[in-house]
């Protein structure tokens, strides 16, 4: 006697599906997948290219995020809206949205480092980088609606929690872990990496700037 074969289950990290011929649909399609790119583009590049503390625990409580979100939803095992049927995606529980919790702690985390003015970006070009960061963020929460992936009180779930986790963890790393910064740079995990603190200097790009500018200008004098 042959045993039936098991059942499939796709990989849901860009499986998005969206009605043949919707435009919007299409559009939201690729909004609902700017988490992914954050991952995957933004924080490994960060790595790669600038190995920042402040950066690192940023996605450290990103994951953490993601892991409670995992355990509330397995925990409520609130099921999906009844669209799930047609997404297949009925085998996942809906709530909160971890979509828009991802977005909303994105939002809130990135909006807190602008304004005390960590990182790359002016505080004078703050507004505009506000306006299309948290219209992303409404859009992704938007987009999970209307693909039918969630219920707009999973979405608003999602995006409570989401800022105020992010708010919380941007206080704790800001108030409690940055003063264990050095000690990290100094360590041999820091050295061998060239991990990195620079949230003590006020504009970052205008540093490294003019840092590299002046070795150019030292090896040229070397040279001569």
């Amino acid at each position: 006697m042959t045993m039936p074969p098991a059942p499939l289950k796709a990989v849901t990290l860009v499986h998005v599906r969206y009605r043949r011929g919707d435009q919007l649909g299409h559009f939201l399609a690729w909004v609902s997948l700017v988490p992914v790119f954050i991952s995957l583009g933004g924080f490994i590049s960060h790595f790669i290219f600038r190995r920042e503390l402040q950066g690192m625990f940023f996605a450290l409580g990103l994951i953490i995020s993601q892991f409670v979100n995992e355990f509330i939803k397995t925990s409520v095992q609130q099921a999906r809206p009844e669209t799930c049927v047609l997404l297949e995606m009925c085998d996942s529980h809906g709530w909160p949205s971890s979509h828009s919790q991802y977005m909303f702690f994105f939002s809130v985390y990135f909006s807190l480092m602008t304004y005390k003015g960590y990182g790359l970006f002016r505080r004078t070009s703050k507004w505009a980088l506000h306006f299309w960061l948290w219209s992303l963020a409404f859009l992704t929460m938007y987009s999970r609606v209307y693909l039918g992936y969630h219920t707009v009180a999973q979405v608003f779930a999602g995006a409570i929690l989401g800022a105020f986790l992010g708010a919380v963890w941007f206080w704790f790393v800001n108030s409690v872990l940055i003063v264990y910064f050095p000690a990290i740079e100094e360590s041999a995990f820091g050295r061998m990496f060239y991990i990195k603190d620079t949230s003590h200097i006020p504009n970052v790009l205008k540093f490294e700037y003019d840092n590299a500018r002046a070795a150019r200008k030292n090896m040229a004098a070397k040279d001569n």
